[in-house]
């Protein structure tokens, strides 16, 4: 039981503090935030380095190190995403009346870089990880791919909570292009496909037949798609769940305050 337990207890504590750090390290301005920019990239390289190790490796610690791995490689996109280094060339607010498809392109635009910079990391860590004998890594970044993409388009559908405590001032341009609605049609297909995925990742873990390192690893991918599923919730539930991460929203502002310097 406490190998099973392990992997949960890993994964729900990366999720909360990984998001908060992020959260925190946005406020971040002019050399701080340079700095903060080439330690990350510097864990970023660790993290492909490891990622190349750890495919090749059929160990319970393997699958731990591959999905470590996978979460920095998709932190370091966040990181930049959020310090506003990643986003894209329009950085207005959606113009008033711009309804459909055109709508759709301006908010394309506005996080074009981010998306484009998913897509390359994504090919990277595919080469690095495809064909090997423990491809977590791999698994994970598209997992948490797959989800936030989920998430971006129900956003802009339109949903209850929009989470605007977490968003960082130089980013607010974007909640102009979310909308506020109790629910819309993706929504319960987002649900529903996540929570088979989940359902199929858990059972591929528990499968009789399954080597311990896939058990763990899976049981890991499982919890963080039971975590992306709960974050639907979150779009939809009247919870006020940015208490969370309230620890990194308030260290975001101090850091502001104080100029950032390090």
């Amino acid at each position: 039981m406490a190998e099973l337990l392990l992997p949960i207890i890993v994964t729900v504590f990366v999720w909360w503090f990984a998001t908060g750090a992020i959260l925190a390290l946005d406020g971040l301005r002019g050399m701080a935030l340079r700095r903060a920019m080439a330690v990350a990239t510097g864990l970023l390289i660790i993290a492909l380095i490891g990622l190349a190790q750890y495919a090749r490796e059929e160990s319970v610690a393997a699958s731990y190190g591959g999905f470590l791995c996978g979460i920095a490689v998709w932190g370091w996109v966040e990181f930049a995403f959020l310090t506003g280094i990643l986003t894209g060339p329009n950085q207005r607010v959606c113009p008033p009346g711009a309804e459909g498809f055109r709508r759709f392109r301006l908010a394309i635009v506005a996080i074009l870089h981010h998306e484009l910079a998913l897509i390359a990391l994504a090919g990277l860590v595919a080469i690095i990880s495809v064909g090997q004998p423990n491809p977590i890594g791999l698994h994970t970044f598209l997992l948490l791919w797959a989800m936030r993409q989920s998430t971006k388009l129900n956003l802009f559908l339109g949903v209850r909570n929009f989470s605007e405590a977490l968003l960082p001032a130089h980013l607010s341009h974007l909640a102009s292009f979310f909308r506020r609605a109790r629910m819309n049609l993706l929504f319960p297909v987002s649900i529903t496909l996540a929570t088979m995925v989940t359902a199929w990742l858990f059972h591929i873990a528990f499968a009789p037949d399954a080597a311990p390192h896939v058990t763990v690893g899976f049981v890991l991918l499982g919890t963080l798609g039971a975590l992306a599923v709960l974050e639907h919730w979150f779009l939809v539930l009247p919870i006020p769940f940015e208490a969370l991460w309230g620890w990194g929203s308030r260290l975001r502002t101090r850091l502001a305050a104080r100029g950032a310097s390090l």
